[in-house]
């Protein structure tokens, strides 16, 4: 990608296992990329629905962007003190595809809460998708797989559910993209 931080900002789009488009941000920061995976930061998204419906986020987040795990981590920074709230989607590995960074979204998802309450949602939505989109055995296998990884991830705060290592991409992304102020030249003198 271009090191060029203007060129450093990059959509995300989540999609149905048939292939229609669930759901997409307003650009976010490329703050890293690794072998492993993409890490982008924003202060606010703009978050437009299938149904296009839109809304805004409200807090600050890192979006970790796994290229070949069956996940990507939302952590979501609250006010100060705080702490940071982490919601993980079981998904395809990313790709990055005509400038997007697109996934396919397989409903199970987990949160992890500041006191290390963990909490599992839409079993039942992928119980449904399950029957309608007709996943095949290794793929349901795979998701629940990756679940449980999650869950386990969450427990041991391995990256990306460990706060300091989150700070420090948001850290990161304010530093290099604090505004350009030009320095004030008024008082040279005219030649």
């Amino acid at each position: 990608m271009n090191t060029n931080r203007f060129f450093k900002w990059i959509q995300v789009q989540a999609y149905k296992h048939d292939g229609l488009i669930h759901r997409e941000w307003s650009p976010a920061y490329l703050v890293m990329e690794t072998e492993d995976y993409w890490a982008l930061a924003s202060r606010a998204s703009l978050v437009t629905e299938n149904d296009g419906r839109r809304w805004m986020t409200k807090e600050p987040a890192i979006f970790i962007l796994f290229k070949n795990r069956w996940m990507n981590v939302i952590a979501m920074m609250k006010n100060k003190g705080d702490g940071i709230t982490y919601y993980a989607n079981v998904a395809s590995p990313t790709i990055l595809d005509q400038g997007f960074l697109r996934y396919i979204d397989y409903d199970l998802d987990l949160k992890l809460f500041p006191d290390e309450a963990i909490k599992e949602l839409d079993e039942q939505e992928f119980e449904r998708h399950v029957l309608t989109y007709g996943y095949p055995n290794d793929l349901t296998h795979a998701i629940r797989k990756s679940f449980f990884e999650i869950k386990t991830m969450m427990r041991n705060r391995s990256f990306p559910f460990n706060d300091e290592e989150i700070h420090a991409l948001f850290q990161k992304f304010l530093d290099e993209n604090h505004p350009f102020i030009p320095k004030d030249d008024s008082k040279k003198p005219l030649n």
